[in-house]
């Protein structure tokens, strides 16, 4: 197949490309680099630089490429920023959507996975949270993967543009050799700034300690990105299936607190870095983890990296080979 892939110099877009070259599929990237790594480029991969809001640069892209499937990674991804500034978060993760979708139309391409998150439930009543969750943004950031999932709908009751929504909660780890991993700017994840603690043997910040959780510090359920493409792989198959609509949460169903993760951290780098608690921040929450039982029932999905020793190792061989 030929896939398009947006957002191909991101993290998880970039082993995305890998994955699907690795068997054999011809693959597009399309990124504009404003937030991408030039170095996370495959080689193999035909690359396509250009803004998808520039509907010039997506025009020429179907006209130049037949693609099969558009995979959609390319996306502004920090909550903090989105309540800075709402309207650029709507207007480059909605718009650019918009203009795939009526592109896809155009060329008559008909199936389309997309890259969503466990944000959009909002504070979970439910734990673990199912896909039939009540939907609660609180931040732009959620509002705008939101929205898409609801255009989405609409271009395949119209066109029959198949599709699939992927509800990613937490994606973590780094390739098994350390030649790819997380890497963002700012980065506000917590594994990273662990390890970044780690390294230097700097001050790690906490944010609150008693939270209503087995050790006073938040949970969070997080999937291996080795895992989350093998998710991409297998939702692509069910398209090729049965073109229909498809909505799926992408986790464990576990949960590790942030204490955890700190302490693994630790284990895995053998540096008793000073941890500092400081004051809860506005908009976390005490608690998110997937219900996955829908994606491993209907697709035969089960995470084969995702326990939190081979996530922080996969990710500190990343973060110590780059350095």
């Amino acid at each position: 197949m030929k896939v398009l892939v947006t957002g191909g110099a991101g993290y998880i877009g970039s082993f995305m490309t890998k994955r699907l070259l690795d068997e054999g599929h011809e693959v597009v990237i399309a990124d504009s680099l404003e937030r991408g790594h030039k170095e996370k480029l495959d080689k193999r991969a035909i690359f396509e630089q250009g803004n998808l809001l520039e509907k010039d640069f997506v025009s020429s892209l179907f006209e130049k490429h037949q693609f099969d499937v558009v995979m959609h990674f390319a996306a502004y991804i920090a909550v903090g920023e989105s309540m800075e500034n709402p309207g650029m978060y709507l207007k480059n993760n909605v718009f650019t959507t918009i203009q795939l979708l009526d592109a896809m139309q155009k060329h008559n391409v008909k199936f389309f996975i997309f890259s969503s998150t466990g944000t959009v439930y909002g504070v979970p009543e439910i734990l673990p949270t199912p896909e039939t969750h009540p939907k609660n943004p609180e931040n732009p950031y959620a509002e705008s993967k939101l929205m898409v999932e609801k255009i989405l709908h609409w271009y395949h009751a119209v066109y029959g543009i198949g599709y699939a929504v992927l509800r990613y909660f937490n994606a973590a780890g780094g390739a098994l050799d350390g030649s790819n991993g997380e890497e963002h700017d700012p980065e506000t994840h917590l594994i990273p700034n662990a390890i970044r603690a780690a390294m230097e043997n700097s001050a790690f910040s906490l944010f609150g300690d008693d939270w209503k959780t087995r050790d006073g510090t938040c949970i969070r359920d997080y999937i291996h990105v080795l895992d989350l493409v093998d998710a991409h792989i297998a939702t692509l198959k069910k398209l090729q299936e049965l073109n229909g609509e498809y909505i799926y949460n992408v986790g464990t169903g576990k949960g590790s607190t942030n204490k955890e993760v700190i302490d693994m951290v630790k284990k895995i780098s053998g540096v008793d870095f000073p941890v500092t608690v400081k004051p809860k921040r506005e908009g976390d929450v005490a608690e998110t983890v997937a219900d996955n039982s829908k994606i491993k029932a209907e697709l035969g999905f089960s995470p084969k990296y995702s326990d939190l020793e081979t996530i922080i190792k996969t990710a500190w061989l990343w973060y110590t080979k780059k350095s």
